[in-house]
């Protein structure tokens, strides 16, 4: 790394409610629109203005940083941006500049041809549907589509201007964006080493013929997919997954990935045998991208991933290690298996979903309290290394911590005496099938002080903060079922 990152402040524009309005351009206004936290105009991107495909005119912005040396072989990326915006949006809207002078690498924001929104690939099921104002079916053959040629046309124009490293040339996009990233990594990734996007599955139409056979002319690369969690579209959760999985056969991926979720940010990471994929779900997050999407593309892939002159794609070291949680325990409602240090492992009997009721007034009328996952305490004391002493009618139990804290249980009761002191659990204890179960999350917080989240009848416990998002809950819920 050549040098730091340095956020450069601006003028707030609250009382703004355009859509990236035309006055941030070459100011120091910023905007935040649902999330989306503008930087100021970036002092080095240049605006271009060419015929390279087609003899049509088209714009383009490119970023080329303050440490760039001629000498050196450079890395490319494309960013393209969402559908209403432009390329210096896209510039504007994201961390990449920002990453491109710490790291050295060259930027192109491109604009889309037809009028803000990129021509692109549509599935039968929607142009059934018919294609709302501004969206085009794109041409049947992927070489006569504008678009693809532009990108095609702006790699060898780059590279006529730039010492580009031909095996680490990049693309990413947001929304649209992300469509027309897709688009071209289908059809002409060989010419990548990686592709990434935000907010926008493809139709399950462009990646699988009526036989369910793979629809692909671009090969393997690396591949990343971040997916905001309140995304909005209709079938998102499915179309999450046919696209990951769509990839992962592409790939080559066998092995089930690593967890790791940091704060808001729920990472699956896939080692495969032809290139890795990359599969982040952001909780409480809007459609759109972060404004540090960039950054974790880069540091979690792009800055370790190389196309060999063979057509391999390899992975070295990155900036930062896609490793999943040291310590990790997942469970799902009505499951026997658990996720515990990224693997798969049996408990002796299937996570409870359990109602603590209030009941109340002449009448017998009652409340739900609260509902939580409890596990056998067999499991529990397998992970935390205790020492578990069932009672011979297995009604009572007792477990002995590493540290030497003693806890007993029993049927029925909310109460669980720690140290020969009383307290209350959030609760009470059941007895399933000989053996007795009580509530994960009271047990990792009180006694561990673990972070415990739960989505979707998912429960996911670390000893750093973390969030549980809704597509990494189907995603563990599915391993955990054997559905992947």
């Amino acid at each position: 790394m050549n040098k730091k990152i340095v956020i450069r402040p601006g003028v707030p524009d609250d009382n703004n409610r355009d859509y990236m309005p035309e006055i941030i351009k070459t100011t120091d206004v910023v905007v935040n629109e649902n999330g989306n936290n503008s930087q100021v105009y970036p002092e080095r991107l240049t605006e271009h203005t060419g015929v390279i495909a087609d003899g049509l005119e088209d714009v383009w912005y490119e970023y080329v940083p303050e440490t760039y040396d001629p000498s050196r072989k450079t890395p490319l990326v494309f960013s393209m941006h969402g559908g209403m915006m432009t390329g210096w949006g896209q510039a504007i809207y994201t961390s990449w500049t920002m990453l491109a002078e710490r790291d050295g690498f060259i930027l192109v924001f491109p604009n889309s041809s037809n009028d803000r929104f990129w021509t692109v690939e549509w599935d039968k099921a929607k142009l059934a549907k018919g294609l709302e104002p501004g969206l085009h079916p794109s041409p049947k053959s992927p070489r006569d589509n504008h678009d693809n040629k532009l990108v095609l046309g702006l790699i060898d124009w780059m590279k006529s201007r730039y010492n580009i490293d031909e095996g680490r040339i990049f693309m990413q996009g947001m929304s649209m964006g992300d469509m027309m990233t897709n688009q071209f990594a289908r059809n002409f990734g060989n010419l990548l080493a990686g592709a990434a996007g935000s907010g926008a599955a493809v139709g399950r139409g462009l990646l699988y013929d009526d036989e369910g056979r793979i629809i692909n002319r671009g090969g393997h690369l690396a591949i990343w997919q971040s997916r905001p969690e309140l995304n909005g579209f209709p079938g998102d959760i499915e179309a999450n997954k046919f696209n990951r999985e769509y990839w992962l056969q592409i790939n080559g991926c066998t092995t089930l990935p690593e967890i790791c979720i940091l704060g808001e940010d729920n990472f699956a990471f896939y080692k495969c045998e032809k290139a890795d994929l990359v599969f982040l779900d952001i909780k409480n997050r809007d459609h759109g991208q972060t404004l540090d999407d960039a950054g974790l593309v880069w540091d979690y892939l792009f800055s370790g991933t190389r196309r060999e002159p063979d057509g391999r794609i390899v992975h070295t070291g990155t900036v930062a290690s896609r490793t999943g949680d040291q310590f990790a325990i997942g469970i799902a409602k009505d499951c026997s298996k658990a996720w515990f240090r990224n693997s798969v492992t049996e408990m002796s009997g299937p996570a409870i979903l359990w109602q603590k009721m209030k009941y109340h007034g002449l009448n017998g009328g009652q409340e739900v309290r609260g509902e939580y996952l409890c596990v056998p305490l067999s499991f529990i004391a397998k992970v935390f290394s205790a020492k578990y002493m069932p009672s011979d009618d297995t009604l009572s139990a007792t477990l002995v911590l590493k540290d030497g804290r003693e806890l007993q249980f029993a049927r029925g009761s909310i109460g669980c005496v720690i140290g020969n002191r009383i307290q209350s659990m959030l609760c009470e204890a059941l007895h399933r099938s000989g053996e007795l179960y009580v509530s994960l999350e009271w047990f990792c917080r009180s006694l561990y002080d673990l972070h415990v989240s739960t989505c979707r009848d998912v429960l996911y416990v670390t000893d750093h903060y973390s969030v549980l998002s809704e597509n990494m809950a189907v995603l563990i819920n599915d391993i955990l079922r054997g559905d992947v």
